[in-house]
């Protein structure tokens, strides 16, 4: 990445700066170090995981166990984990690109990221010196697995209204409570618990399965990921001592939220892994598959959905690595040594909390929409389960789900850039006055220099026309806009495809511009996603101006939005036809990363 600061890379500040004025990491800058990892990953995977695919759904938690704990022997449990106890502290591109190779299989795929990711990091960044010499070496091998117990059955998306409760008894917390829908409860020796302290001060907890008081239900009966442990978890008196609360009384939101954004980022690459198993498998089927005298990926609309698959994976790569390459832009300005690393690690991250929902939204619905393709170039074949697809869709369903519904981080994306603004952290009125003085004279596709200038001046436009809508927003509902969720989801599906758009065109330009081999390919899946997407804007943009006026002020919204719409597309027909051509000759998805 550039040298550039992550001070420079505000998070949220993509559609306030001008395409390729950001510094952007992009997966072909990986280093050899990450390769290794990765290769690692894969070889314990095809080696160990997916020749058990059958075992594993099957819910045979021993098996789960013996897998994760082979993991930790290869040190694929560790990768978050300082040096100090016996982790690897690598930075999150590397452990991204492992988790996109350890999610290949569903089931397998969420034991280990609730492990590796929500089950651990709590300890790593709030837990105490003794905390943290007591339990990361044991999970950093697999010793130990975790589970993270935040969601009851009256509280979902508010986290904040949980029942659970723990009071201080002498030397002791008693806890009290039941926690559903709780992965890996069924083999966790190490539970985060979410409590409120005297029922008021949301708290956290460090809670192990041989406590007295802790209990877990029955396995849960559920469409997907059936191989996976999802229970209850029931708290009556669980009697645990004193120094087993983690971070600070009433301070258990910080946690909770912080670490959902690293599960957030986490579930985005871990869904690109899924896409790219789904694709080969697709490939495959579609060549050998034959339908009036000849291969079936040889017709156009099977063609398509190979196409558009191969380029959610593309664009879905772009965005998810430029945000965890700003992450770690921002951590290494914080230092394990200071008394405060932590805190500091969590405000780096937080930083991006835009882009960690977008990775996730954007990520977990691209995932699906493969899926749910791959049923169909199956055909009938596609709805049963002696085929590979139906199980993909339903084991990927639970991603839009899982930290924080997709509706849920919707607002966010949208919620925390208006806040922002507002604190005067992001000059989004600024850009506001800018556009608004553009539209007697918009930005001119010339204004654009490199071999993709026409996509870059496509972003801009699009950049310009949410803005508008947005800022019309603003202005008529003012602070009742964060109330009319409608009109926030609408904003934020185009700050989605503005982001997911500029981080492939700018990732393909770069391509092109050092001669790499899967340069052309590249190009044309962005220049795809670019011709779709940048007509979903243009659309959300006209509707949010509906949904806000009316009558002369709306025709005149309208004419403003229109001001900026002199971006022309390409065939997308002529496009999706060379990417499959590729795509078949390569049985894969062609741009490796190692």
């Amino acid at each position: 990445m550039s040298t550039t600061t992550a001070e420079q890379v505000k998070g949220g500040s993509f559609l306030l700066t001008p395409i390729g004025a950001m510094p952007q990491f992009v997966p072909e800058d990986f280093g050899d170090d990450a390769k290794e990892f990765a290769r690692a990953a894969k070889e314990f995977i095809h080696g160990e995981v997916l020749p058990r695919d059958e075992e594993i759904d099957k819910l045979d938690l021993p098996l789960s166990v013996e897998l994760m704990k082979k993991a930790g022997e290869l040190g694929l449990l560790g990768l978050d984990i300082p040096e100090a106890y016996d982790g690897m502290d690598v930075d999150k591109r590397t452990a991204m690109l492992v988790l996109e190779e350890m999610s290949k299989q569903g089931s397998f795929a969420v034991t280990f990221s609730a492990n590796t990711g929500i089950g651990t990091l709590p300890i790593v960044y709030f837990g105490t010196e003794a905390q943290k010499k007591a339990y990361l070496p044991k999970l950093g091998t697999g010793e130990w697995l975790a589970a993270y117990a935040l969601t009851e059955a009256g509280s979902g998306s508010d986290a904040m209204g949980a029942k659970a409760t723990a009071v201080l008894d002498g030397d002791s917390w008693v806890l009290n409570g039941t926690k559903m829908w709780i992965t890996n409860a069924g083999f966790a020796d190490v539970f985060i618990i979410f409590a409120k302290v005297d029922g008021q001060q949301f708290s956290t907890f460090i809670v192990e399965k041989t406590d007295p008081g802790i209990t877990t239900g029955l396995e849960e009966k559920k469409l997907g990921i059936k191989g996976s442990s999802t229970r209850t978890v029931i708290l009556e008196n669980c009697r645990i001592p004193k120094d087993r609360l983690l971070g600070e009384i009433g301070k258990g939101h910080k946690i909770a939220f912080g670490i959902l954004n690293i599960g957030r980022f986490k579930l985005g690459v871990g869904s690109q892994g899924g896409m790219k198993r789904i694709l080969e498998y697709t490939i495959r089927y579609t060549t050998e598959r034959q339908q009036f005298g000849k291969p079936i990926n040889s017709f156009g609309l099977i063609q398509q959905k190979l196409a558009d698959m191969a380029t959610k994976i593309f664009v879905c790569e772009s965005l998810n690595f430029r945000t965890v390459g700003y992450i770690d832009e921002a951590l290494s300005a914080t230092s394990w040594d200071s008394p405060t690393a932590g805190a500091d690690k969590m405000a780096a991250i937080d930083e991006y909390t835009i882009e960690c929902s977008i990775s996730k939204v954007w990520a977990s619905e691209a995932l699906f929409f493969v899926a749910d393709e791959a049923v169909q170039a199956y055909g009938g074949y596609g709805f049963s389960a002696e085929y590979p697809p139906e199980k993909a869709l339903r084991d990927c369903r639970i991603n839009r789900i899982f930290e924080g519904t997709n509706e849920i981080n919707r607002l966010l994306i949208a919620g925390t850039l208006l806040k922002r603004a507002m604190k005067g952290e992001l000059p989004l009125m600024q850009f506001g006055q800018q556009v608004a003085k553009e539209i007697a004279n918009p930005i001119k596709a010339e204004s654009f220099t490199g071999p993709l200038a026409r996509l870059k001046h496509g972003v801009e436009l699009s950049k310009r026309q949410c803005m508008l809508a947005a800022g019309l927003a603003v202005q008529v509902l003012g602070q009742k806009l964060i109330d009319n969720q409608e009109v926030m989801a609408r904003m934020s599906d185009m700050l989605m495809e503005i982001y997911a758009m500029e981080s492939a065109v700018v990732r393909a330009e770069r391509m092109l511009e050092t001669g790499h081999r899967w340069a052309q390919i590249a190009r044309d899946m962005t220049e795809l996603y670019v011709n779709e997407s940048w007509h979903k804007v243009h659309g959300n943009a006209r509707m949010l101006c509906a949904d806000v006026v009316e009558g002369e002020a709306l025709r005149h919204a309208l004419a403003g939005v229109k001001a900026f719409t002199e971006f022309h597309p390409t065939s997308s027909a002529r496009l999706r036809g060379r990417i499959a051509s590729e795509l078949i000759q390569k049985g894969i998805y062609p741009i490796e990363v190692f």
